[in-house]
């Protein structure tokens, strides 16, 4: 999967309309909605976007007729497989109309040039999971988080052991469990949190 190293932006005129489109990686909506805020202009006609961030996406026409600006951003976005992806094309109307077909094409094109020339790196799918563990086993544990690129998020201590909430890499979840149950004879577990559960 593939995201933006890091924001782009590119501008292009379209019979006399000026598009300037804005491009970011983002975590979730709420960066994705900041981000927007951030790069809107008060001055352009229309600031219209989308994002996509895994299965959920969103977009926006801004006054524009419906379905020529922020469909033709989003489909720029999955046209080059991105993800965790933020998208603003703003427009300053030139005075002369596009239509319908040729707002598509320069908003969905813009913003398709500014995604194809930026810089993307390799989105790795992480996964959040628990480490239950007795005391005994706490320094094998974080050993053991480390050498599977797991982040630790948190730690709760109860009275029978350790419960540390983690995010590691999908690729690595099979291996530090199995790491996990052969260093503990079986004793330490990793799952996944109840509340995450389908």
């Amino acid at each position: 999967m593939l995201s933006l190293a890091a924001p782009h932006c590119l501008a292009q005129e379209v019979r006399k309309s000026r598009f300037i489109a804005h491009a970011a990686p983002v975590a979730d909506e709420d960066e994705a909605l900041a981000f927007f805020a951030a790069q809107r202009d008060a001055t352009a006609t229309h600031n219209c976007w989308a994002w996509r961030i895994g299965e959920r996406y969103r977009f926006h026409d801004d006054g524009e007729p419906g379905g020529t600006a922020g469909r033709p951003i989003l489909a720029a976005i999955d046209g080059q497989g991105l993800d965790q992806v933020a998208v603003l094309v703003t427009r300053w109307f030139g005075g002369i109309k596009l239509g319908a077909g040729g707002l598509v094409r320069a908003y969905g094109g813009v913003a398709a040039e500014c995604l194809r020339v930026a810089e993307r790196r390799t989105v790795i799918a992480m996964r959040e999971m628990e480490l239950h563990c007795g005391f005994e086993h706490t320094g094998i544990a974080h050993t053991l988080i480390q050498q599977h690129q797991a982040h630790k998020i948190g730690e709760n201590y109860r009275a029978d052991g350790l419960t540390i909430r983690l995010s590691l890499p999908d690729a690595m979840q099979q291996p530090l469990a199995d790491a996990l149950r052969d260093a503990t004879r079986g004793q330490a577990r990793l799952l996944i949190p109840e509340n995450e559960n389908p």
